[in-house]
């Protein structure tokens, strides 16, 4: 899977990453945001390796890819790839998910979706 992800890299940039996340945020829900929110801010590290850094890229760039496996704008399922494409990717480069990494994730959830049931965040830390 990880050179099937690698294609993707292209479609990463930061302002698409920040311009899907605001547009998208309460349709994609609070556990694929956190996701893509632990990767992003682990790639921002400087302590992160280059190989776990491109598959953060490659991961980060499906979710922005313009063409998906099942049509982000698709009920329910829309975000059904993505969630699993960013689950690979987070237990792939999951030592590099730090308390630091965490608080600035869940620091954006909360700008963007007030309060929310701390659960789902759960669910998504213990594949760490």
């Amino acid at each position: 899977m990880k050179e099937t992800i690698k294609k993707y890299r292209r479609y990463f940039s930061d302002e698409r990453f920040w311009e899907k996340l605001r547009g998208h945020a309460r349709n994609a829900g609070v556990k694929i945001v956190y996701t893509a929110l632990l990767l992003f801010y682990a790639y921002r590290r400087k302590e992160t390796p280059t190989w776990a850094r491109s598959i953060i890229l490659g991961v980060l760039g499906y979710f922005l890819a313009p063409i998906d496996l099942i049509p982000d704008l698709t009920p329910i399922l829309g975000y059904t790839d993505d969630l699993g494409v960013l689950a690979f990717g987070l237990v792939t480069i999951a030592a590099y998910v730090n308390q630091e990494v965490r608080q600035k994730a869940r620091g954006r959830l909360h700008q963007w979706f007030g309060e929310f049931d701390e659960a789902e965040l759960k669910e998504v830390d213990e594949q760490l």
